[in-house]
């Protein structure tokens, strides 16, 4: 409970400082004075909730983040477990994976409205393609860090390469395929809002893209509030699925203080004992 009090209270002192900053017009080389105040986004903001365009901009921004970002979760996890298993699939599509990886998905506009029939093929495409590579080479990564023993024991156990596939690869990887998952859902939000701006027809950035031509700027940031609290929710989303997933890895909760972190029920110390340990003492020293 206390963690979830000093959470509240980190937010209700940025709101705080918002409202002072702007309320006294202050005008220190950054001019709070044009900004509007928490108050004035609150009323842009119960006046929007109350009209039809902003659910109709809610659902098409959340329908296209969660199509290209499952596209790019399903395609990114087997291409990285692919170029990572297979020395012909990496000559094959490695380069051309790092030819295109480095160029930022928003300049691929352009392209998606060349290729696609509509705008909303367009937008789910660079929301896909922003999301992913960052699951690609972290799970390339992960995978290409597995202990091979655990590999060479299934082998010696009779078990084929699906087998290990199953057993091995895809459990020993799912911690570093959700640290690219983290990462994907994030990069991909900035993108679906920025494509939004330039292409969309409805969507939570093509709407706070209208508010600014027309200076209504309560409803940009009523479109920059939604658009964080969005992005918490579907990170938050990834995290938590993320640690069900994995339950099985070892965790610690941090205790300040100094204290000892506590066990995991179940756990148990990994390491070999030292020499100053009771397991290496001879029965007869034992006090």
């Amino acid at each position: 409970m206390t963690r979830y009090a000093l959470r509240g209270l980190s937010l209700a002192a940025g709101l705080g400082l918002w409202q002072l900053l702007t309320g006294l017009d202050v005008d220190v080389w950054l001019r709070f004075s044009q900004f509007p105040t928490v108050t004035d986004v609150a009323r842009a903001f119960a006046d929007r909730l109350s009209g039809p365009d902003y659910w109709t901009d809610l659902t098409d921004s959340l329908t296209r983040i969660l199509t290209g970002f499952l596209l790019a979760t399903v395609l990114g996890v087997a291409t990285g477990v692919l170029v990572a298993r297979s020395r012909l699939a990496e000559d094959l599509l490695g380069p051309l994976l790092e030819v295109v990886r480095p160029v930022p998905a928003i300049a691929l506009v352009p392209v998606a409205i060349l290729l696609f029939p509509s705008n909303e093929q367009g937008i789910v495409f660079i929301t896909f393609t922003a999301a992913y590579f960052p699951v690609l080479v972290s799970t390339r990564h992960a995978v290409r860090a597995l202990t091979p023993v655990w590999e060479e024991a299934v082998r010696t156990m009779g078990g084929g390469r699906w087998r290990i596939l199953g057993s091995v690869v895809l459990p020993g990887a799912l911690p570093g395929v959700f640290g690219g998952l983290s990462v994907g859902i994030g990069v991909a939000w900035i993108c679906v809002i920025s494509a939004e701006m330039i292409s969309g027809q409805y969507g939570v950035g093509y709407r706070t893209w209208q508010d600014y031509t027309v200076v209504d700027y309560p409803g940009v940031f009523v479109g920059m509030v939604t658009i964080g609290v969005l992005g918490w929710f579907t990170s938050t989303a990834v995290e938590l699925l993320g640690r069900r997933l994995t339950h099985w890895l070892p965790r610690t909760s941090y205790v300040p203080g100094g204290r000892a972190p506590r066990r995991v029920r179940g756990a148990r110390a990994l390491t070999p004992a030292g020499p100053g340990t009771k397991e290496n003492v001879p029965h007869d020293q034992l006090v």
